[in-house]
């Protein structure tokens, strides 16, 4: 009998498919486990064999990473490299708890913006297109570059900008992009592309913050201008 891989075991029994529909959160340490170990014995699922172990760890994950590879070795379905994957991922776990939450920046106003966007902008020579998704409290979730190329102008699709802020759970959007040639004048583009970002915004009831064009070593704020 071949081994019971993951692709084999029952739909509701598949951690995989479980962890995209629902979350790692809704998973059990077995079925977490079994994610990584990818496949059991011929008598045990991958799932039942984490089980057994965990049960001779008294289901304490601190006992479990406490094993050696020999210990693990000797149940069945697990070699040197599922062992090795399961003591990397219980180190791994015991470094998480010891680091610090990562600060996220505070995006809040205009100038702090062009402070985080101008390192990134500064030595360009075509336009780029940015936005950056934040959290109710104006912390930075992540930035994107959503598009680039052209010396003058760069094209921008909004429908993209709304669906990456959605996929991030953004609440707040503010949008930035480079003028190389130094001007912090809005180009008649960039007046029509903030006011479509706007509306769009307003639609799906996300805070459109700023639009922001950077050049090296001021900036020009649609906000700060009253335009927002």
């Amino acid at each position: 009998m071949d081994k019971l891989t993951i692709n084999h075991w029952a739909e509701e029994d598949r951690p995989r498919e479980k962890l995209m529909r629902l979350g790692a959160e809704a998973l059990s340490n077995a079925e977490l486990l079994a994610i990584l170990i990818g496949s059991g014995s011929t008598k045990e699922s991958a799932v039942d064999l984490m089980k057994h172990i965990l049960n001779d760890c008294n289901n304490n994950l601190n006992t479990l990473g406490k094993m050696s590879i020999h210990q693990l070795c000797d149940y069945n379905g697990i070699g040197e490299a599922k062992a090795i994957t399961i003591l990397a991922a219980c180190e791994l776990g015991k470094r998480r708890q010891m680091e610090s939450p990562e600060e996220r920046p505070d995006c809040g106003t205009a100038t702090r913006i062009y402070n985080h966007m101008h390192p990134v902008m500064q030595d360009l020579d075509t336009e780029e297109f940015w936005i950056l998704l934040m959290n109710q409290n104006y912390r930075l979730i992540k930035k994107m570059r959503i598009s680039y190329g052209g010396i003058t102008e760069v094209s921008v699709d909004v429908r993209i900008i709304i669906k990456e802020a959605v996929l991030a759970n953004a609440t707040i959007l503010a949008v930035c992009h480079n003028h190389p040639s130094g001007s912090l004048r809005p180009s008649p583009q960039d007046n029509d592309i903030t006011t479509h970002i706007k509306r769009a915004c307003d639609t799906m009831r996300i805070h459109f913050l700023d639009h922001i064009i950077v050049t090296d070593g001021a900036y020009y704020s649609y906000k700060e201008s009253g335009r927002l």
